[in-house]
């Protein structure tokens, strides 16, 4: 059974978009953390601007928590999220599979998110996408 803090925190992450984002008040601190592959964030205003700032090019993005490991104060969760964007994959869904590691108490104060980039980006780039797919191949080898 999962604490209440996290039952909410999936619940918003799966309901998560660009009318919503006020509802992460909810579940992080005034001083959360938050890290990922891409930006390191400081406090709850910063992340939702973050995530104005991603919602506002995406045709499409839906989190799907599949597993949560939780233990006193922190969690492992387990997640795929599909996005389209405009000009990533002339605008088709992709799918990328991630997890995350959070810290609390009353509220999440640090979430931190790992993925993979090339998945999640890279190889859906026009000449970029191609040369990771070949390193990938060359790798399987």
């Amino acid at each position: 059974m999962n604490s209440p803090l996290l039952t909410d925190f999936c619940r918003i992450y799966q309901g998560l978009e660009s009318g919503n984002l006020q509802q992460l008040k909810d579940v992080y601190s005034p001083k959360i953390e938050f890290v990922d592959a891409v930006d390191s964030l400081q406090g709850i205003d910063a992340l939702i601007e973050y995530f104005q700032h991603l919602y506002e090019n995406m045709k499409y993005c839906r989190f799907i928590i599949e597993n949560i490991i939780e233990e006193n104060g922190q969690a492992c969760l387990i997640w795929r999220m599909e996005y389209a964007h405009h000009k990533i994959n002339s605008g088709k869904m992709i799918t990328v599979d991630g997890s995350s590691f959070l810290r609390f108490s009353d509220k999440i104060d640090y979430h931190r998110d790992y993925v993979d980039m090339g998945q999640m980006l890279y190889e859906h780039l026009p000449v970029v996408g191609r040369v990771i797919k070949g390193i990938k191949n060359r790798v399987k080898s």
